[in-house]
């Protein structure tokens, strides 16, 4: 009898063991979920930097003209009524500058 409740015992240690280390919630399911959220904080970190970014643009163009001005000038390629625009054709632009846009608006001035 001694016998088989040794048995039985080991037999219970052994399956709680297995649970511990490979079953559902273990220890093997813990490192995935870990590395997991690792990942996803990384992630996040670029993300908050991204809307950090973000809002102290708004916090720009809801203060200042300079940033809106600047916006028009090279989303939409706007210019202002003392300004003259020449453009270019074929103009190599060097590597990390942007490109000039060319306004489609009627108050450019043309050489």
């Amino acid at each position: 009898m001694l016998k088989w409740l040794a048995v039985v015992l080991l037999a219970l240690l052994g399956l709680l063991q297995y649970r511990l280390w490979l079953g559902e919630g273990g220890v093997r399911e813990l490192t995935h979920i870990r590395a997991r959220a690792d990942t996803l904080d990384d992630e996040n970190a670029t993300l908050r930097e991204r809307n950090q970014r973000l809002a102290a643009e708004v916090i720009d163009l809801k203060n200042g003209l300079d940033a809106i001005e600047e916006r028009a000038r090279s989303d939409i390629g706007m210019i202002r009524k003392d300004e003259q625009f020449f453009w270019v054709p074929d103009v190599k632009v060097p590597d990390g500058e942007p490109a000039p846009s060319r306004p489609g608006t009627d108050t450019e001035a043309r050489p």
